[in-house]
């Protein structure tokens, strides 16, 4: 790997998503929005305060995982990565490009997913609104990492969207958000424990209710990151020039 490649790939990325404002819009402005609207239908209640962390990692989640494997497959489709690679671009320069490209808006969509959880929507926070935003962003960059990873295997834009119920439904599902993990039968609670989304839900209700301190949920963004790292190479090592 090139430092110069890769940034010159993300780079690039950025370039191309600055001219479609579909996709910025898709993955700054939506997850707010959707925030915004569970805060609405729970208004006067204390559910909102209750599901509100989890929201706040539930839908940038969503919306990285799509974008980025949608994207990311549509360079291998057009044959625009192999044109790349036959250049001395390598699979972990492209990989890790479209993660810093990706984990920049990440970075963008998760401070306005936050203020404006926090500061409209009127979300209670006891902890620090920074590590809030810390563990937003890590929990961005998991979506990223996982649809860049989805995106190697999948053939076609809608093979990747088929990719949600694998490795999107099930952390959602076991992450706590419908039943409490300590409720679930003990297989299952195992499950989720391992699973990553679950480690951010339980890091930013923490941080919301202020059950535990900034080492715990430190430990919690340390487990997201070596998730991140893990898609990442796993990625960069399965991927494809092109597809059949």
């Amino acid at each position: 790997m090139s430092p110069g490649r890769t940034i010159a790939t993300a780079g690039r990325v950025l370039l191309q998503i600055r001219h479609d404002p579909r996709t910025i819009g898709l993955l700054v402005v939506v997850p707010s929005l959707l925030i915004g609207l569970v805060a609405w239908i729970f208004e006067d209640t204390h559910v909102f305060q209750t599901i509100g962390p989890a929201m706040i990692a539930l839908f940038p989640f969503i919306v990285m995982f799509l974008v980025t494997s949608i994207t990311t497959l549509r360079e291998r489709r057009t044959g625009t990565l192999e044109r790349l690679l036959a250049m001395p671009l390598g699979k972990g320069d492209f990989i890790v490009g479209y993660a810093l490209a990706f984990g920049l808006l990440g970075l963008i969509q998760s401070a306005i997913a936050v203020s404006f959880a926090v500061w409209v929507c009127g979300l209670d926070i006891e902890g620090s609104v920074w590590l809030l935003f810390a563990v937003s962003v890590a929990d961005a960059l998991l979506g990223t990492a996982l649809g860049l990873l989805a995106s190697a295997f999948a053939r076609t834009e809608f093979q990747a969207v088929q990719f949600m119920p694998a490795l999107v439904f099930p952390q959602i599902l076991l992450g706590g958000i419908f039943v409490s993990r300590d409720s679930m039968p003990d297989v299952l609670r195992v499950i989720g424990d391992w699973l990553p989304l679950s480690h951010a839900i339980d890091a930013l209700n923490a941080v919301a209710n202020g059950t535990h301190d900034d080492g715990w949920v430190w430990t919690r963004i340390g487990f997201l990151g070596a998730w991140i790292v893990g898609a990442v190479i796993v990625g960069a090592l399965t991927l494809r020039r092109r597809t059949a």
